[in-house]
Order: structure tokens, then sequence, then C-alpha cells
């Protein structure tokens, strides 16, 4: 079972030719706006072929809100041409939620308060089917899954749409004759699930979620890359790697990390936009298939329980020429990096705090900025070295040389974090930027620290002109007052911390 059609283009037909709709069908909101490429069309024939050959009942039309999660709506096989041709609406005001599902704007207001048109009255947006990235999920029965981006019922793209964002990231380093290839390590945590069924305390409303799943842990920790410890998980194992590979993700590895109950996967590396989407349905299908197998798999950064080893989400990074596609932080001398992988350093680490507020945009991931921890706490780069905010790996004439930004955390908007990554080494590279020297001591005192706390990030970046320039001061606002929104609930809540420090004391 694959998810593309992989006989010869002469067998299958290509470009508009290819295009899965009868004339009578045409003229669309996808045609009217001119929404789809000719790629675009042709992936949309062979979507439609793969369904009939393969009997897919059921195909689900997702977009990424603003926290990285997934949305969208379900579409039966007879639905789904019109919703190829048409789009599929949804509410606008599933833009304007933090991760409570509360509203963060007034979303019935002549003026939300958003700073972009077309908000008010929480009236719908369209969810614009991306064919080229079509999967059928091999963990669902007779089910497909496709992306969509995010316009407004006139045809504009909505600009707070976090794959809208990125691209429009990448076009700017485009402009420079240049692509950008990650590839992506994320740490996760999978416990054993021990509740069937939701009681009264776990549902919530917005801004109060309820109580969260009770779970106990799959292993000890301690033992980093453990083969029996890997080995005891084998069945979940085995069904992460089939539901992966299965789905066309390009999974490199399944490891054992060192904190209790504490996996990792990683990804080949691929054009960025490639790699936001497959870290996207690569954590969807992890915490599906868990569920599936009796296991609850999070991408929280710190749960309770596992203060030994948080999880973190590292993004290596290079650019290559479009023109020719030569490697650019490729050295031709003594040093690691070339002049310009030296500025696109110096970049990452002059906006670090203010990317910080996309890396890292939950309250509980900055619990992870500890020293000594396989986690960096300080704004500082080493050659191979760990313990650094953003690792150099590589050597000179080594066409692989790469950076390693290791602050993100696995629950980062992927578009949002790399398109973070991407202005601000392009800031470094057109100002032409110097980074100093590696550290030898990343932990040692004195070096300028990451944010303490989401609040001080988001202070950061409200700050940061460069960035808020480059993506613009509309959605640099509106993610401020989300997030913001999302830290004063912390903020205002009284914790266990507090109960126990000071209850009986004073």
């Amino acid at each position: 079972m694959r998810s593309i059609d992989e006989r010869p283009i002469s067998e299958g037909g290509d470009g508009s030719s290819a295009r899965p709709l009868l004339a009578s069908e045409r003229g669309g909101f996808v045609d009217t706006h001119g929404l789809w490429t000719e790629e675009h069309y042709a992936a949309a024939a062979q979507m439609r072929r793969v369904i009939d050959e393969l009997g897919i009942e059921m195909v689900r039309f997702s977009f990424v809100d603003q926290h990285g999660v997934l949305r969208g709506k379900t579409m039966t096989r007879d639905a789904v041409p019109g919703a190829m041709r048409a789009g599929v609406t949804a509410p606008s005001s599933l833009l304007l939620k933090d991760t409570s599902g509360r509203s963060a704007f007034s979303v019935f207001s002549s003026d939300t308060g958003v700073g972009v048109a077309g908000f008010s009255g929480a009236g719908d947006i369209v969810l614009v089917p991306d064919p080229t990235t079509f999967r059928v999920l091999p963990w669902a029965a007779r089910t497909g899954w496709l992306l969509c981006q995010v316009h407004f019922p006139d045809g504009r793209p909505v600009p707070l749409c976090p794959r809208t964002v990125l691209r429009h990231q990448l076009a700017r380093l485009a402009e420079h004759d240049l692509e950008m290839v990650t590839g992506a390590e994320l740490e996760f945590h999978v416990f054993r699930a021990t509740e069937d069924e939701l009681t009264a305390d776990r549902i919530g409303t917005p801004g109060a979620p309820g109580r969260a799943a009770t779970v106990t842990p799959v292993s000890t920790g301690s033992q980093l890359l453990h083969e029996e410890g890997l080995d005891s998980l084998d069945h979940l194992v085995q069904a992460l790697h089939d539901g992966l590979t299965r789905a066309d993700l390009p999974l490199r590895s399944i490891e054992l990390e060192f904190g209790p109950s504490q996996l990792e996967i990683t990804l080949a590396p691929g054009s960025a936009l490639q790699t936001a989407d497959n870290v996207v349905l690569a954590r969807a299908a992890i915490r599906q298939i868990c569920r599936r197998h009796g296991y609850h798999a999070t991408f929280m950064s710190r749960p309770a329980g596992t203060q030994t080893a948080s999880t973190g989400w590292h993004l290596h990074q290079s650019l290559r020429q479009i023109s020719t596609g030569a490697p650019v932080f490729t050295s031709e001398g003594s040093g690691t990096l070339s002049a310009e992988g030296m500025h696109y350093l110096a970049g990452l680490l002059t906006h670090a705090p203010a990317a910080t507020a996309f890396a890292t945009p939950t309250v509980n991931g900055y619990k992870r900025y500890m020293p000594f921890s396989l986690a960096p706490d300080a704004v500082v780069w080493g050659i191979d070295n760990k313990g650094a905010m953003v690792r150099v790996v590589g050597s000179p004439g080594d066409p692989n040389t790469r950076l390693e930004n290791r602050s993100g955390e696995p629950a980062a908007n992927p578009y949002l974090y790399i398109g973070a990554q991407v202005a601000s080494g392009l800031d470094g590279i057109v100002r032409e930027l110097d980074p100093g020297m590696p550290t030898e001591n990343p932990y040692e005192p004195g070096a300028p620290r990451l944010p303490r706390s989401l609040g001080e990030a988001l202070d950061a970046l409200e700050a940061d002109e460069q960035l808020t320039a480059a993506f613009g001061s509309d959605f640099v606002g509106w993610y401020l007052a989300l997030k913001r929104s999302e830290f004063a609930r912390y903020l205002a809540h009284v914790s266990d911390w507090e109960q126990r420090e000071y209850f009986g004391l004073l």
C-alpha cells in the first residue's frame, strides 16, 4: 500500500490534462483563484487513482494551527472531489485561540483586534488542500490524509497560517539564490495508559483544561541507547516503524533515550517545507499509533515524573545554492564553517532570545533549560559540543557540514520554528554578523542566557525589530496576544508547589 501512484506518467497523464475534475465541475474556488500549480493537478489525479484502487472511504483535510496542532474535517469518498475543487470551510476563530481553546480576541466584534481583516464574526476560512501531501494512513482503516493551507473566502491567503508563513520566509531566502535543507531529531515520552474511560474531572472548558490522564512509565531511564530496554518495547517499536514508513515518512532511527519512558526518532534530511510537513504527520502518527496500542505519547517537553531528562527537538540545518546545488556552509579553508555559514550562525545567536518564542512556545518547555542536562541554557555555539545552543557538525571541506540548534522543544510548531531560523540566519548573512569564538565550556557563567520563561521570550520577540519586520508586525502582534493569554493563565494558577510550600507554613 503506497500513498502515491508509481506508474509512469505516460500511463496516467500529467499537468492540466490530469485534472481530476469534469469540465462541468471546473471553476471552483481552487481554479477561480489560481491556487494550484500543474504539479498540484498531477498529484490530485494520482491521489484520485490511489483512492479508487485502495478503496479509501474517508480523507482527513487538515491544517496546522498556531500551536502546531492538526485541525480539520474528515470528508467521505463521495465528498472528496468537491472538497478538492472548492476547499473545506472552517471557523476563522480557530486561529484566535490559545492552547486551551479559549479565544484571545473579541471574535464577534467588527474589530477583533487581530490587525488582519477577515476575522470578524467568526466567519469562515477555506482550507485549500495540497494534494502533494496526500498520504494513506496505515493505522486508520480506509483513511487518507492531506495538508491544507488557509485562505479567506475572497481567495487571499491568510497571513497567520503557519505553513504560509514558512513558505514566505523560504521565498525571502530564495531571493538570495539560497534554499534550506533540514533534518529533525524528535524526542518524546511514551507512557502506559491506565485509564480507559473519560471521567468528569477530565472534562475541561476553554481556559481550564481537565485533569491529565493517569499513566505509568514504560522504561526505567538512566540507560541511554540500551538495546534490551528498547527490545522490551519491541511490539510498540514495530508498530511505530510500520506506521511511519508505510505513511511514506523518511524515518531513519528509533532510539531509547536517557530519561524514563523517553524515546527519539530521527528523520532523513529534506527541504525545510518537507521537514515541517513530516514532523507534523510524524507527531500525529506516533500519538495515534500509541493510543491504539494502549500507550500515551506526549511531545510535552517535561511531563511530571520525568525531571531527570526533558525532551527536545534538535533541528539540523544547512543552506545550498539554488542555481548550482552547491553546499553553502562547507569551508574551503581551515575553519569548520564558510564565511557565509559563520554569518548565518551569528544571525541564529543574535536573534536567539526572540526566536525562542517559536522554538519553545510552551510554559513547560522552559523547565528544560538547565545546565549540564544535554540541553542548552545559554546563547553560545560550539564545534561538536552538545551542551551548546548551536552545535557545528562537520569539518573543513565536508559537504554535509551543518548547524544543529538544540534549543527547540518537540511540541514547537515546525513551520514557525524553522521559519524563525530562516529569518534569523538570513539577517546574519545580509548584515554579515560575527558569531564570535566557539565555546568549550557551554555552561560556564557569563554567557548570555536563553529566556528563563515564556514571558521573557515573548518580551524579546516584541523587542526584536528584524524578526518583527521579517514576520510582519500584524503576525507578531497576533502571536504575542495568543501566547500572553496562555502565559497569563499559567501565572494566575495556584500550583501544587505553592500549596505545599506555603499553606501549612505561613
